[in-house]
C-alpha cells in the first residue's frame, strides 16, 4: 500500500515536573532540537513538524531550521494538539505523534511503525512496545503496560532491533497486566513475552485524526489518564510493533541529567 507519512512533535513549554524542559540546552542543543534531529532521520517520513502553543518554542524551532505550527493552549493532549493543527499540515496519509521529550528513540523504530501501518490497511493506528522484564517496572504506575494478542499476518522484518512479530493491542494500563493468578519471577522471562511496556509513539491514519472529536467518551481513558484507551474503547484496530529498545523519555531533572551524561559519553566514545 503506497502512502505518505509525516512526523509531528507536540511540544509545550509548561511542564509541572521539569519546567521549560523543551528549551534545556546543557548539551549545546535544546531538547526539542535533539528530538527534531532524530525524527529527521526517519526514512519513511517526508517531513517533520513541531506543533506547539508556545511562541518561544516556535522561535527556537525556526532558529535551528525546523517547521513549527502554532495551536491554542486549550489542547488537552498531544494528539488533540495535532488534530487542531491538521488543516495546516500536508495532506499525508499517515501522521506520526512523537513526543518532544523522546530524543533517543531510534529512527528505525518509527520507520517500523509507519511501514507496518502501510502493510496492514485493516489497522487504523500503529504503536510501539518492548518486552518488560523487570518486576519493579511491572508495578510502577508511571510505566504504561499493554496487553497484546498476535496480529494475523506479520510485517516485514525491520532493521536495528525490531522483533520479527506484530501484535494487536487489547488494552493499556498503569497497573500490572495481565495479572498472574500465581506469581513466579520466571514469568518475566517467557518467550514470547507475557508482559509488555508501551512506548508512546503513534502512527495514525489521517482519517482517525479527522474523526478524533467524534470518538465516544472513554471512562477508562479518564480513569487511567491514558489517551490511547479512547481509541481502544472506540474499537479502533491498533497494531503494535515490538522493538528491543526502551526509549528514555525525559520527565524529571534526573532524567535530563542522565540524558546529558549519555550524550557526552557517546560523544567521547565517538572520538576514540
Amino acid at each position: 500500500m503506497k502512502c505518505s507519512a509525516i512526523i509531528t512533535i507536540p511540544a509545550r513549554l509548561a511542564s509541572q515536573r521539569l519546567p521549560n524542559k523543551m528549551l534545556l540546552a546543557e548539551t549545546g542543543r535544546t531538547l526539542i532540537e535533539h528530538t527534531w534531529i532524530n525524527a529527521s532521520k526517519v526514512s519513511n517520513a517526508i517531513d517533520v513538524f513541531v506543533i506547539t502553543d508556545s511562541h518561544t518554542i516556535q522561535q527556537e524551532v525556526q532558529r535551528f531550521g525546523g517547521k513549527a505550527i502554532m495551536t491554542s493552549v486549550d489542547a488537552t493532549s498531544g494528539t488533540a494538539r495535532i488534530v487542531e493543527a491538521l488543516p495546516s499540515l500536508p495532506d499525508a496519509d499517515i501522521v506520526v505523534n512523537l513526543q518532544g521529550d523522546e530524543p533517543e528513540l531510534v529512527p528505525s523504530a518509527i520507520d517500523a511503525a509507519i511501514a507496518c501501518l502501510k502493510e496492514h490497511p485493516e489497522a487504523h493506528v500503529a504503536t510501539l512496545v518492548t518486552p518488560l522484564r523487570e518486576k519493579e517496572a511491572l508495578h510502577d504506575p508511571s510505566i504504561v503496560k499493554v496487553e497484546l494478542t498476535p496480529w494475523v499476518g506479520e510485517c516485514s522484518k525491520q532493521e536495528s532491533g525490531a522483533l520479527n512479530q506484530t501484535w494487536r493491542a487489547i488494552t493499556f494500563s498503569r497497573a500490572a497486566i495481565p495479572a498472574a493468578r500465581e506469581w513466579q519471577d520466571s514469568l518475566l522471562e517467557k518467550i514470547p513475552p507475557l508482559f509488555w511496556q508501551h512506548i508512546g509513539v503513534y502512527a495514525y491514519r489521517r482519517s482517525v485524526l479527522k474523526n478524533w472529536h467524534h470518538l465516544p467518551e472513554s471512562p477508562l481513558s479518564e480513569l487511567e489518564s491514558l489517551e490511547q484507551l479512547r481509541l481502544i474503547e472506540a474499537g479502533e484496530p491498533m497494531i503494535a510493533v515490538a522493538i528491543d529498545q526502551v526509549a528514555s523519555g525525559i520527565d524529571t531533572a534526573a532524567d535530563y541529567s542522565a540524558f546529558v551524561k549519555r550524550f557526552y559519553d557517546h560523544k567521547e566514545k565517538a572520538k576514540r
